[in-house]
């Protein structure tokens, strides 16, 4: 028996393509989430280490390396990444005429 599978492009928001509420406030919490990790990983931190130098038992940072988004909110996660030493900016500008919508979204610079 065959069984047609569907394909559908996506948006580039995983969490709008499975209609997730607010999906820009996840994608942007994923991304800062991401970044955290990733910093953690270039400094070849232990999750034990990570949890000291962040100020959170070890058992959060595993949260945190595995993507556990609801443990987090956008300000735990900056004040995250100022405990490793990175600024945060935020920037707050009136939308394009373009945009149907105002969005919330993450640029992360390069170090």
């Amino acid at each position: 028996m065959s069984r047609k599978e569907q394909v559908h492009k996506s948006s580039g928001n995983v969490f709008k393509d499975i209609a997730c509420l607010h999906p820009e406030r996840l994608l942007a919490r994923s991304k800062i989430m991401l970044r955290v990790t990733e910093i953690i990983r270039e400094r070849h931190l232990t999750q034990e280490k990570a949890a000291k130098i962040l100020g959170i038992p070890q058992s959060k940072v595993s949260c945190l390396m595995n993507g556990k988004l609801s443990q987090f909110s956008l300000e735990h996660l900056f004040a995250l990444l100022n405990a490793l030493d990175s600024d945060v900016q935020i920037v707050i500008k009136p939308k394009s005429k373009e945009e149907k919508i105002a969005t919330t979204n993450v640029l992360l610079a390069a170090a």
